[in-house]
Order: structure tokens, then C-alpha cells, then sequence
């Protein structure tokens, strides 16, 4: 083969596979993520647990997957407008969650602002249920992005990974709450 169709095969495959991602990455611009737990407690002290921010180290799956990760938080915790910020993975993570709406013993939103590894602004719904076998807790995730977050989104797998974050913190909530 002479330099020239190496070339040629090289940049045809390339543009196969932007294409290819780019097509992929639409269906990546609004990412929802639903999981759902059930918990041996009472809804009240299931509740607090996810409302009270300075809970978030015993069920967060992000402090699990950096032990180091430094956090505070800010105004009054458990209401309206309280902020768990953090800075992790030698600071290459940084970002703050924000309670923005509480229905007693029924809902929370958090709303986050992502400032690294990228910028995003995720939000957190939270709804609780008693039910026979205990309480269900529902998290609903969405993100929305655009065309070329949601290629690099894409590129590197970080909806299966968000999945699984989502997964291990409602794990660990239920942990936190039924071995106490």
C-alpha cells in the first residue's frame, strides 16, 4: 500500500467514527436515570437521612470512591437553599449540590453545579413511598448537554458509569439506615 491510500483509510475511518459518535452522542444531550431502593425504616428517619446534607458522607458513593474528598456546607442544613460543596480527586473534581425544593417525608430536589472534571448541572429528585415492605426511595437523575459533551460523554461511557454511581449511592443509603 503506498502512504496515499493509508492516508485516505486513515481519515475514512476516522470520519466513519466521528460520525458514528456523533449520532450516538444525540441520544446522550438529555440523560435520565431512574433507580428505585426499598428501606427497613421509618420514612422520617429515611428522609432526613437524604435531606440533611451533613448526612451525605454516610451514603455518598462519590466519598466512597475518593475517601479524601474534602467537603463543607453552607447555609442552614435541611432547608431550602443549603449546599454540600466538594473538592476531590486532588482537585480535580470540584462542584456543590443545592437543596431546591422539600415536600416533608415526600420529595427533595437537588440541583448541582459541576464546575470539574466538566461543567454540568445535574439534578436530583428524590421522592419516598411507604409501602409494605418498607420505604421506596426513587431518584430520579437528568442531565442535559450538548452536542460535543455528549460526544465525550459518549466516547468514554459515562452514562453506564453514572448508572452505576447512582446504584452504590442508594446502596449505600439503604446500608447507612438498616445497620445503624
Amino acid at each position: 500500500m503506498n502512504k496515499m491510500m493509508i492516508v485516505s483509510l486513515f481519515a475514512a475511518t476516522l470520519v466513519v467514527f466521528v460520525v458514528f459518535g456523533l449520532y450516538n452522542a444525540r441520544q446522550l444531550k438529555y440523560i435520565q436515570i431512574t433507580k428505585s431502593i426499598t428501606i427497613n425504616n421509618s420514612i422520617e428517619e429515611v428522609f432526613d437521612m437524604v435531606l440533611y446534607l451533613d448526612n451525605f458522607p454516610k451514603w455518598s458513593p462519590f466519598l466512597a470512591q475518593d475517601p479524601n474528598q474534602k467537603y463543607k456546607i453552607t447555609g442552614i442544613d435541611g432547608t431550602i437553599g443549603a449546599k454540600y460543596h466538594w473538592e476531590g480527586n486532588k482537585g480535580k473534581d470540584l462542584g456543590l449540590q443545592e437543596i431546591v425544593s422539600i415536600t416533608e417525608n415526600k420529595s427533595i430536589k437537588m440541583i448541582c453545579d459541576i464546575q470539574k472534571p466538566f461543567a454540568a448541572k445535574p439534578i436530583f429528585d428524590y421522592s419516598f413511598k411507604t409501602t409494605k415492605e418498607g420505604i421506596l426511595v426513587t431518584q430520579n437523575f437528568q442531565l442535559e448537554s450538548g452536542l460535543m459533551d455528549a460526544f465525550f460523554m459518549w466516547l468514554f461511557g459515562v452514562k453506564s458509569k453514572m448508572e452505576k454511581t447512582n446504584e452504590q449511592g442508594l446502596q449505600l443509603l439503604k446500608k447507612s439506615l438498616e445497620n445503624v
